[in-house]
């Protein structure tokens, strides 16, 4: 049986070290603040907006909600990214996405202050990652992947990692990061030949395709270390399931994160982590 890297305790333990550096500021004069601008009432960004709060309530980081309706307009969306740059008091800001289709994300994203960029959504924040220089930070969801490594004491320095997909949010972001930890990663997608193969001669598995139990037990064996970090809902279970065919990898490998309660509890923590950094900046 695996061990089982569940994200509750990890998110505690990081929760634990931001509350005295939260009044550490506070006793400054810094009062670390978050800005959440949502457009729509899409119930993932609601979920998680829920989880955000209550999170960052337990640090000590103030919130302000930047809410506007499906319908704005792209100019409204603009105006609102503007004013949460020029206030000094907000300090870092989370923009859910995906945005309505109507508007224009890329502009959105890249018309965010780098300093603020709680989530690394900007160019300049992904610059800093594959560079390893600049301001911004990593996507919350890939850096809880390191999170979550670092409290189960995983060393990723000379292991052989896999990371399966590649998007800018998650595949692309967590290999920059495994590689600065020392992994030697190997970034496989949907064209990716023999995947199977590739993928068992890991260590360290990275599960982010975005497709339901997509990645079976051929695909794995004794000894690695999975991190699943889909979340899908399945219409045939009823219920939340990862990237990987938890049930039947689980009794293969060394350590696998579960969905729910895996990367995903963490990320909200690695937000507020994110937004503590900024504001320590400015003491």
């Amino acid at each position: 049986m695996a061990k089982l890297l569940k994200g509750a305790p990890v998110a505690a333990a990081l929760t634990g070290e931001l509350i005295p550096r939260a009044e550490a500021l506070k006793r400054s004069g810094i009062t670390p603040c978050l800005a959440i601008l949502r457009v729509g009432e899409r119930t993932d960004d609601l979920a998680y907006e829920r989880g955000a709060l209550k999170r960052c309530e337990s640090v000590g980081i103030a919130v302000r909600r930047f809410v506007l309706p499906g319908t704005a307009t792209q100019s409204c969306l603009m105006d609102t990214v503007e004013e949460i740059n020029q206030d000094d008091s907000i300090h870092g800001c989370l923009l859910f996405r995906p945005l309505p289709k109507m508007l224009d994300e890329e502009s959105a994203c890249a018309a965010l202050a780098p300093r603020k960029d709680a989530d690394g959504i900007t160019p300049a924040s992904m610059a800093g990652i594959y560079s390893g220089f600049g301001i911004g930070y990593a996507p919350c969801t890939a850096q809880a992947c390191m999170e979550l490594l670092r409290y189960y004491g995983i060393e990723a320095a000379g292991k052989r990692a896999a990371v399966i997909g590649r998007s800018l949010v998650i595949g692309r972001p967590v290999a920059q990061l495994l590689m600065a930890a020392d992994a030697t990663v190997t970034v496989c997608h949907t064209k990716t030949r023999n995947l199977p193969e590739l993928v068992r001669e890991a260590d360290l598995v990275v599960a982010a395709t975005g497709r339901a139990e997509a990645i079976g037990p051929e695909c794995f064996r004794e000894g690695q270390v999975v991190l699943d970090v889909g979340i899908n809902w399945s219409e045939a279970r009823q219920k939340l399931v990862g990237d990987v065919d938890f049930e039947s990898v689980e009794p293969l490998v060394a350590a696998i994160s579960p969905v729910p309660n895996g990367v995903g509890s963490v990320t909200a923590a690695v937000l507020c982590k994110h937004v503590i950094e900024s504001a320590e900046r400015l003491r």
